[in-house]
């Protein structure tokens, strides 16, 4: 989907970046909003998250400290992201010098609405399936998984406070390992089969008899 958007337009980038960064970090739509340059540290790649944006219109808007601990994070991105974040930085400041805000082309909060119906436009452009702007959230996590990360790292870079909402929402997407585990218990017990009974059990009453059949 984001191949269909041109960088070389001003609008098209701000849409690319926003959709990247929302897909490439996890991050819930307000947290990404609230982002300003100034959270981000480009030399060690390291991402603030302190806020997140309440916004009911162009003029009304505010942004508000996370709602718990656990909502508050520094989660690290990659270098391809970085890249792409350097490239628009450089493109905004150039149409508005100054704004600190990342996920912005007009000065202002994105709109809740300018990027779901941008995802949903693009969507039917590409002819892949419609998602929705928190659904990039989940894929975030569920390409996490498929690489094989720990839930307890993913808790923390989605922010989660407990480990059962992370368990809980994504657990059906780890793979199932009954058989891997299976296989890897072969051969863990190793033992020589005894020659005669040394315990003498000979007296337990639900097995005398037997034991006199045999005799």
């Amino acid at each position: 989907m984001i191949s269909l958007l041109y960088k070389g337009d001003y609008y098209e980038h701000y849409l690319f970046i926003s959709f990247w960064v929302l897909f490439m970090t996890g991050m819930r739509i307000g947290e990404a909003a609230a982002l300003q340059w100034s959270d981000i540290d480009f030399e060690t790649g390291l991402i603030s998250i302190t806020k997140t944006l309440y916004y009911k219109s162009m003029v009304d808007y505010k942004f508000v400290e996370s709602k718990t601990q656990a909502n508050v994070r520094t989660i690290y991105i990659d270098t391809d992201t970085i890249k792409e974040l350097q490239a628009w930085r450089e493109f905004q400041q150039k149409v508005l010098k100054g704004c600190d805000l990342v996920l912005s082309y007009n000065g202002i909060p994105t709109s809740k609405h300018t990027l779901p119906r941008a995802l949903e436009k693009l969507a039917g452009l590409a002819g892949v399936h419609r998602i929705k702007i928190h659904a990039l959230r989940h894929s975030h996590a569920s390409l996490l998984i498929s690489m094989g990360e720990n839930p307890l790292l993913i808790k923390e870079r989605l922010g989660h406070e407990k480990i059962q909402t992370t368990l809980g929402t994504y657990g059906h997407l780890y793979p199932n390992s009954n058989l891997e585990v299976a296989n890897k218990l072969t051969g863990v017990l190793t033992y020589t089969p005894a020659s005669h009974s040394i315990a003498d059990y000979t007296s337990n009453q639900h097995t005398a008899i037997y034991h006199r059949e045999v005799e």
